[in-house]
């Protein structure tokens, strides 16, 4: 699943536009939806969002309630598991080689 900056943007019940960065999309056979992740950009908490939406509404798309224990439930590890996934991904990322040389008494 590759990593993407795209964004879109919501209205708050007061009207006012809130830009959200998607972390990832997913579709779940057993709900017969499609669901996204999505974090709200410069929001300092990091909180993750999830909501249902349905791909074929295309641009217009409206974003659903997750209504139901069993569809938190499966967002949540499918999340969980992405984490981990970019966890390790960095982890290698960032597994220099370093070579240290110690100078050795003589």
């Amino acid at each position: 699943m590759e990593r993407t900056a795209e964004t879109f943007i919501v209205t708050d019940e007061n009207g006012k536009e809130i830009t959200c960065q998607i972390i990832m999309t997913f579709d779940s056979d057993e709900f017969n939806k499609s669901y996204v992740v999505y974090q709200i950009v410069d929001d300092e908490s990091g909180e993750y969002f999830a909501a249902s939406f349905n791909p074929d509404d295309g641009d217009e798309g409206r974003l659903g309630q997750i209504e139901t224990d069993e569809e938190w439930d499966f967002v949540e590890e499918v999340l969980e598991s992405f984490l981990e996934d970019e966890e390790e991904e960095e982890e290698h990322d960032h597994e220099h080689h370093h070579e240290h040389h110690h100078e050795g008494k003589e």
